[in-house]
């Protein structure tokens, strides 16, 4: 027994030493479950890892889903589906046409027939038509019929003349031939580029297919022209007719385009259409 009580019998310095060793380990527990490190913060961890890859996997297929929609493959518009056309942007009644077209065993050769038979606005048939993919004997067929194509004259030519060109639908070849009554027909190529919506590329690609203008109509002399023959004149109007006028008076003649440069609020930017109405005998 008294074996037994020598292990228990300590003496004041070993009974601190067992009551820091006490606090220590104490002190280590508390510190190993409140450790932000610990082996339930790594379970934590992954469990957000895991939900972090799920939504990358979603985002990464609803971007795909997105790609798809947005890419248009070269397609035929002959065999056009209802539902890739209403994709496309085309509205009910447009569709309506290319499959009642369709119907009849007519066939679209071109963009401007697509134009003609559904009737999409300017800005829709630029949009896709690059996507139109006809087969090599219609493209062989187009180009026969351009190098053959007679040349029309542009102050005499219809809409319906004008929409033969590549990239002029309905309301461009409208729109044409309304700004030619405007000015009282085209004297200069040069015109055209005041046309609303008529790109570089489709000018060139008209004035290929057009006649030469004639030089041959006649100019208001600058120094005898009246103030209202001036305001006629396209691209001024009275004021600015009236201001010429007081010009030439004050200097007695008006010997070249630099006077007019001169005037006040005069148009330079359209002094090459304007000359084509002057002369400055």
């Amino acid at each position: 027994m008294k074996y037994w009580k020598s292990h228990f019998v300590f003496n004041k310095s070993e009974r601190n030493g067992i009551f820091v060793l006490i606090v220590i380990i104490v002190l280590l527990q508390i510190i190993y479950y409140s450790d932000p490190f610990s082996a339930s913060e790594e379970s934590i961890s992954e469990k957000e890892a895991i939900e972090l890859k799920s939504f990358q996997s979603k985002l990464d297929s609803l971007k795909n889903i997105q790609g798809n929609k947005d890419t248009i493959y070269p397609f035929n518009p002959n065999y056009l589906s209802d539902y890739k056309a209403y994709r496309l942007g085309m509205s009910v009644e447009e569709i309506d046409r290319l499959l009642k077209y369709r119907a009849t065993g007519k066939w679209i050769n071109s963009s401007s027939d697509f134009q003609k038979v559904t009737k999409v606005s300017d800005s829709l048939l630029n949009s896709i038509s690059p996507n139109f993919k006809f087969p090599d004997w219609i493209k062989a067929t187009s180009v026969s019929k351009k190098s053959s194509f007679t040349k029309i004259d542009i102050n005499t030519a219809t809409a319906v003349d004008l929409m033969q060109v590549k990239g002029i639908g309905e309301s461009l070849g409208k729109r044409l031939v309304k700004y030619r009554t405007l000015i009282g027909g085209y004297r200069s190529f040069i015109q055209l580029q005041d046309v609303y919506g008529l790109t570089s590329e489709t000018r060139l690609e008209l004035e290929s297919h057009m006649k030469k203008i004639p030089q041959n109509f006649s100019k208001h002399n600058i120094n005898e022209v009246t103030v209202i023959e001036l305001s006629e004149i396209p691209y001024l109007n009275y004021e600015l007719a009236r201001a010429l006028v007081n010009y030439r008076i004050l200097h007695e003649k008006i010997n070249s385009v630099e006077d007019l440069i001169k005037i006040e609020g005069f148009p330079v930017d359209k002094i090459d259409r304007i000359q084509l109405y002057l002369s400055f005998n």
